[in-house]
Order: C-alpha cells, then structure tokens, then sequence
C-alpha cells in the first residue's frame, strides 16, 4: 500500500534487468533535475542512487542520469513527470506515475492498454478522487521496539511492517522531509521517501476480477514509461 503497486503473483516480471536499471536512471535524471546533482543535498537523488547500486547501476549509467537531468549534456531530451488517471475493469481506479521524454507516446501506450484490457483512460479528477495523497517513508532498524510508539514520535499517521522486514511510515504530503529527517534522527535506515497514493475504499473483488486486474497493472507496469502504479485494490 501507498509505495505503488506490485503483481504478487508476478515479481519475477520486475526484475528483468536492463528495465529496471532504465527507469532508475530515469529517476535519477528527474531527481538531479528537480534538486541539483549534489546527492548530499538532494535526498531524493541519494535515496535513487542506493537503489541503483543496490541492482548494481553501471556507474556510468548513474553519472550520465546525473548530468542529463542537471542539464549538462546537450542534444538530451528532458525527462518530465506526468500522472496520469483511469478506469480498469468493475470500476477499479487506478494512477500512473510516469516518467518520459516523450508526453505523446506515453499517453498514446497507455491509453491502448486501458482499452486492451476494457478499461479506459481518464481525465484529470477521474481516479485520484478515490486515494489519499501521502507521504511514505520506509526504513530498517536493528531493534524497532514499538512502531506505533516509532510512528507518533515522527508524526506519522500509521506504520505498516512490510513483508522484506522494513516499514512504512505514513503522514502528510507536507511532512516527507520532517519524517525522513525524524527517522534517521532516531536512528533508522531510509530506504525509501516518497509522496504517495493510499486508496480510501478497496475495490471489491473476486478471484477471476482480481487476476484481469492484476493482467492490466502488469501490462502498465511493464511499459518503460511507468514510474509507479496505484490501484484500489
């Protein structure tokens, strides 16, 4: 929940390789352009950067991310980042996050897999209504002790144990920075700080609904452009 969605059934699909170290160089490029180049002082950039060592980025791949979203190469087209709304099928919202180089084709794919998959593409207001926007901060710890207790002394609404041992923290789009900063302050391991999508209400559904779902998110996600994916399930 809130860090964007992911195909239990199917992880396996999001590891391949050369696409995951694509769309990290492309956070990367975004970060350094909406921050600087200096990870020291850009904790979204640093934050991509342990993840792209942690799949073993090429080094050179990460400097040249760098460099083209600070704008230091020419004849580089900049990355923007685009969110995009719509339907699934019995009514499921969903978001997409994207990062792309070109607006026309992103929207273009997307809208081909919403209506492959009898969903459709929607306008701005169509989907986010049915979310919380959110801030997500996940981290480790050695000895957690209370988590709730861990989530009040950051001024975190909630806190969720996540399957890898890690947790989220969940607060106020305005208090991203005050939670990582928080955490850290206690001790804690960032491994991840975002603003996010949490659904209101999850949509109901059966085992056969769930799996044209889950068909549609996984196209979606599997499309390069896609950066993250939210859905009322």
């Amino acid at each position: 929940m809130g860090a964007g969605w992911k195909n239990p059934l199917k992880e396996e699909k999001a590891n391949k390789k050369g696409q995951v170290i694509s769309k990290i160089a492309r956070e990367i490029s975004v970060a350094a352009k909406l921050g600087g180049p200096d990870p020291e002082g850009n904790a979204r950039l640093k934050l991509a950067i342990i993840e792209a060592r942690a799949v073993s980025c090429p080094r050179d791949t990460i400097e040249r991310a760098i460099k083209k979203g600070a704008g230091l190469l020419e004849g580089e087209k900049a990355i923007e980042e685009l969110t995009y709304e719509g339907s699934g099928p019995y009514g499921v919202g969903v978001i997409v996050e994207c990062q792309t180089d070109n607006k026309n084709r992103t929207v273009s794919e997307l809208r081909r897999i919403f209506t492959h998959h009898k969903g459709s593409l929607g306008e701005t207001n169509s989907a986010s209504w049915k979310f919380d926007r959110v801030s997500v901060v996940t981290g480790k710890k050695a000895a957690v002790g209370d988590p709730d207790e861990e989530a009040i002394e950051v001024n975190a609404n909630s806190v969720e144990k996540n399957a890898d041992g890690t947790y989220s923290f969940f607060g106020s789009p305005t208090d991203l920075d005050s939670m990582r900063t928080a955490l850290i302050g206690r001790g804690w391991e960032v491994t991840g700080a975002e603003r996010s999508y949490v659904a209101k209400n999850k949509t109901d559904l059966n085992q056969e609904q769930l799996k044209e779902i889950h068909e549609l998110l996984q196209e979606i996600e599997d499309f390069d452009d896609t950066h993250r994916i939210h859905a009322t399930i």
